[in-house]
């Protein structure tokens, strides 16, 4: 059976050829080439306040006479490398690009939404034995060589006794990836729903998510006595399980279809959320979560989601 499809790629750099490397491969995979587009979006078209973003070329082809599946393997017949150098080539359902049906964006938060890691900046208030510990254990988590529960408990106990206040300084110092501003009110502009799920924690998060205006948002609690962190999360840990269960209560709540629900993550324990969505991304993600996504986008501005979604 075949799909109307979409073929949607990216670029950092300019490149002439390689509109029409991508379009001979789709051709050559079989698929009906209908009508493409091309733009090239600056920096300042795509920076929030205060923001210094990258460029990138953008190519939407609208295609059928192919499988989803099919297509995708012609044109990126290894998840982990690009079969063009510099070119990320994605293929979706052209549903996504229906502008009358409602989507939910859900992102992860840290090294997805901005540009840090939350736990890492307030394991430096710790001192730089604490910090260079937590840095080792959190990137073996997204990598998916260790548990990331049991992880996680481990790094928030070396922050016991660290006083309440880091975590304003830490929520002070974060900052928003590259696009993430503009792809935000890209969604909520057309009615659509915006969520952020975290591993980290919601003295960070929730500050972000009202300056954002975010429809969603969940994260973890830093248990706080006498002023102090006592090394421990109150409640159940969000974790990779944690992270899918909101995704689809969110969509639920919003009368969202879950093929409506684009998902974007770069760890292994993103996992989950991103294949139960109807199209998960993998930003500049770790190979884990690239080998199982939907699509990827390995170029620094999150503001290219908005293509997923004809924004």
């Amino acid at each position: 059976m075949t799909t109307d499809l979409a073929v949607i790629a990216f670029a950092q750099n300019p490149d002439p050829e390689a509109r029409e490397r991508i379009l001979t491969l789709v051709r050559d995979a079989g698929a009906e080439i209908e009508r493409f587009s091309t733009v090239r979006v600056t920096g300042p078209g795509s920076a929030g306040p205060d923001a210094e973003v990258p460029g990138y070329n953008a190519l939407t082809a609208r295609v059928h006479g192919s499988e989803a599946p099919a297509l995708l393997a012609a044109l990126r017949p290894d998840p982990l490398s690009q079969l063009l150098p510099g070119v990320d080539v994605n293929v979706v359902p052209t549903t996504l690009l229906d502008p009358g049906r409602k989507k939910l964006l859900v992102m992860d938060v840290d090294s997805t939404l901005i540009q840090q890691e939350v736990v890492e900046m307030l394991a430096a208030h710790a001192g730089p034995e604490a910090e260079a510990e937590v840095t080792a254990v959190t990137e073996a988590a997204m990598r998916g060589e260790v548990d990331f529960t049991q992880s996680l408990l481990a790094r928030v106990e070396t922050l016991a006794g660290l006083p309440a206040t880091a975590i304003d300084e830490v929520r002070a110092a974060v900052r928003l990836s590259p696009g993430a501003h503009v792809l935000i009110k890209a969604f909520l502009r057309e009615g659509h729903a915006v969520a952020a799920v975290s591993g980290g924690f919601l003295g960070v998060l929730t500050p972000l998510a009202e300056q954002l205006q975010l429809t969603r948002h969940a994260a973890n609690l830093l248990e706080v006595a006498d002023g102090r962190l006592t090394g421990r999360i109150v409640g159940d840990v969000v974790d990779c399980t944690a992270k899918e269960r909101f995704l689809r209560t969110w969509a639920a709540e919003l009368d969202v279809a879950l093929e409506d629900v684009i998902a974007v993550g770069d760890g292994a324990n993103d996992i989950d959320m991103v294949t139960a969505a109807g199209l998960g991304v993998a930003y500049n993600a770790k190979p884990a979560l690239r080998a199982v996504a939907d699509a990827q986008i390995n170029l620094p501005n999150l503001d290219a989601v908005r293509f997923f979604a004809d924004l």
